[in-house]
């Protein structure tokens, strides 16, 4: 028994060292992206995941390279209030577009437990039709805890996936607030997905979600549920009504849909090309897409700055103690800061 252990450690370890050292170059994950190989994609997006030193330049070598062929896609955000469907409304919509010859990609933001670090990586079960289409790649990305990890990992995923073709870029939500803000600053049309009874879930969904919309769907609208779904979409058409809309000149208007009988799927397709239609004549839809590429550099820059100011050595070391001195009430934490930064700053 302890040799077939000691085996299977040497063989996990040979293993290891062999993906390690058979890594491929900028160079060949390019070549890869741009001919539509789903594994070198998916290997690009980890490289651009890691936190590790040693990763960052090869990375950003890579988005480098990548740039010019990004940007021709069409990107999707949804989010949805617990049990609206969004695995299932996904699954069939990619689906639709797989059959009309448009190319998928779903990047699931997942929520990673705050206790033991592990997420919640399930979407390609519950996209089970989808995951199987040669036509999608579906990418479930821990946030790691960190809402601003969404903003900084999922822009380059964004890029690395319009690079390797895809021609319509899905960015689903961990639903929780914060992060509803954060992906409608990374994406064309923003789609919030809701559940008959608009009255009870207005209890719980702020405002400011709603008006982060260009379309509500009202999901699950089947069988006897059908003619509820309907009204539903009534009394959110009467409350958008009044509601400053997400982008200039678009009125966001209420939808219904089955997912699971594949019910006004292509109206809401057809929706969203209007919307790109109608935001491209205006200029509304380049505007925003410049403000999107404003927001990446001060996100990647807030990013870089924290990465910096946690890995420098006087930090590591003064970190603990200092937090230790203001738990205890020994320190002010203002004073506790201060002293950090000048740490921070000081000339080796």
């Amino acid at each position: 028994m302890n040799d077939n252990h000691l085996e299977n450690s040497f063989s996990s370890a040979k293993r290891f060292h062999k993906i390690v050292n058979n890594a491929p170059t900028v160079e060949e994950l390019c070549s890869g992206l741009r001919n539509g190989n789903r594994s070198m994609l998916a290997q690009a997006i980890t490289l651009i995941e890691s936190n590790a030193d040693h990763h960052f330049k090869k990375a950003q070598d890579l988005l480098q390279q990548i740039l010019p062929f990004s940007g021709n896609s069409v990107r999707i955000g949804i989010t949805g209030v617990p049990g609206a469907g969004k695995s299932t409304f996904i699954d069939s919509f990619g689906m639709y577009l797989c059959e009309q010859g448009i190319k998928v990609a779903v990047l699931a933001v997942d929520p990673s437990s705050k206790r033991s670090g592990g997420s919640i990586l399930g979407d390609k079960t519950r996209m089970e039709h989808l995951s199987r289409s040669k036509m999608a790649f579906i990418r479930p990305s821990p946030t790691g805890g960190k809402l601003g990890g969404v903003h900084r990992k999922t822009k380059e995923s964004i890029a690395l996936c319009e690079a390797a073709g895809y021609e319509v870029i899905i960015v689903e939500t961990v639903g929780v607030g914060q992060s509803e803000v954060m992906v409608r600053d990374m994406v064309d049309f923003f789609m919030l997905l809701v559940l008959t009874g608009a009255g009870d879930e207005l209890q719980g969904m702020k405002k400011g979600i709603m008006e982060l919309a260009d379309a509500i769907v009202v999901n699950k609208a089947d069988g006897d549920n059908e003619a509820f779904a309907r009204k539903t979409k009534d009394e959110y058409n009467r409350i958008l009504h009044f509601l400053q809309p997400s982008t200039t000149g678009w009125e966001t208007r209420a939808y219904v849909c089955s997912s699971l009988y594949n019910k006004g799927i292509e109206e809401i397709w057809k929706t969203m090309e209007r919307f790109i239609h109608e935001t491209t004549q205006t200029g509304v839809f380049e505007e925003r897409r410049r403000k999107q590429t404003k927001d990446w550099m001060h996100a990647l820059i807030t990013d870089q700055l924290q990465l910096q100011f946690y890995a420098h050595e006087k930090i590591k070391e003064l970190l603990p103690q200092l937090e230790k001195a203001v738990v205890e009430g020994d320190q002010p934490v203002t004073s506790a800061v201060d002293l950090l930064f000048k740490n921070f700053y000081e000339k080796k």
